[in-house]
């Protein structure tokens, strides 16, 4: 009798188990993405709700987007979408990283956050802190091989742990290829993400400086960089280029939108999807690279055909780790490898 007892209690307990991991399948029924910006940038806030969709659909769930709530408080928004009945918000900006984990806790709906690794709990937040390192490190080559002037520049919109592992691997790119090349580094300002004016006076700043390339990383200021470059000539007096990340500009840039450092977060999202289903969410980290090609350089046809040829060449010696570079999160680290650290970084 006391063997039948543990029987039934064994396959009760394994039908418990299995009931949970159903339910739990079953209650993701939509997920939600903030982004400060709105989601037509072509670069962080557009990848982001892109990649959102992108994720519902191949899961065949909901998803509520909600853009442009800016870089403030946004504990009201959180609570609201929480009580939407949202199984995942994903917190898109890394100013978002101290707020939805409190939301987390006070409504048990897990949220995503990124630029916080150190933030991971089991079932309810979750980092997803990628880089594009490797992207940016084949940019750079290509930068050093294209630059007349043998100087380069890296405009950024703040020192968050992406654009930094960026700057880092784009300027050990231009090392590599050509170690006389010069790299003026500038920060528009501390969190100066959407503001174009700014990054249109430092890019022209950098220019100034005799750069003929610009590496820019912005979401909204990136747009101010683009202007910079259309508008002024490079000391030579011909044209300066620009090089991206995150989206394809190609569209509003053409003529001097030289590459771009792309990403598909579709994956990462996907996944997170799986690991609330799977129980998992929380435990594990997220990355994107060259080998599943969520990060790669973006062709376009100011980049000559020789140039772009030995860039694959490069690339296939990166996958088969013949190449290795690895991610630079420190902003100290990333100006100690940079020639020239402009006023505005300091």
């Amino acid at each position: 009798m006391t063997t039948n007892l543990i029987k039934r209690g064994v396959l009760a307990a394994v039908t418990a188990v299995f009931m949970a991991g159903t339910a739990i399948a079953a209650d993701v029924k939509s997920i939600a993405i903030m982004t400060p910006e709105e989601g037509t940038d072509f670069g962080w806030n557009q990848q982001g709700v892109d990649a959102a969709k992108a994720a519902a659909e191949a899961a065949g769930i909901e998803v509520i987007v909600a853009s442009g709530l800016g870089y403030g408080d946004v504990r009201p928004a959180l609570r609201e979408i929480a009580a939407d009945g949202a199984s995942l918000i994903i917190a898109h900006a890394s100013g978002y990283a101290t707020s939805a984990p409190e939301i987390a806790e006070e409504t048990s709906v897990p949220v995503a956050i990124v630029d916080s690794p150190q933030a991971l709990k089991a079932g309810l937040v979750a980092d997803y802190t990628l880089s594009g390192h490797e992207g940016a490190y084949l940019a750079g080559r290509m930068a050093a091989k294209m630059s007349r002037s043998k100087h380069v520049g890296i405009v950024v919109s703040g020192e968050p742990p992406s654009w930094n592992s960026q700057s880092a691997g784009f300027a050990q790119g231009v090392k590599a290829e050509n170690p006389e090349v010069k790299i003026t580094y500038a920060v528009i300002g501390p969190a100066a993400y959407s503001d174009a004016a700014g990054g249109r006076r430092v890019t022209e700043s950098v220019i100034a400086a005799g750069a003929d390339i610009i590496f820019g990383q912005g979401n909204g200021s990136s747009f101010g960089m683009l202007q910079a470059v259309e508008t002024t000539a490079a000391a030579d007096g011909g044209k300066v280029l620009f090089i991206d990340v995150i989206g394809d500009k190609t569209s509003v840039g053409k003529g001097f939108l030289l590459s771009s450092v792309v990403w598909d977060i579709t994956p990462v999202y996907a996944a997170m999807i799986k690991d609330l289903q799977d129980d998992t969410f929380g435990t594990k980290r997220y990355a994107i690279g060259l080998a599943d090609d969520s990060v790669k350089l973006l062709k376009t046809d100011e980049i000559p055909d020789d140039v772009w040829t030995d860039v694959q060449a490069i690339r296939e010696q990166m996958l088969s780790g013949e190449i290795t570079i690895e991610p630079v999160f420190e902003a100290t680290a990333v100006r100690a490898l940079m020639t020239d650290v402009s006023a505005a970084a300091q």
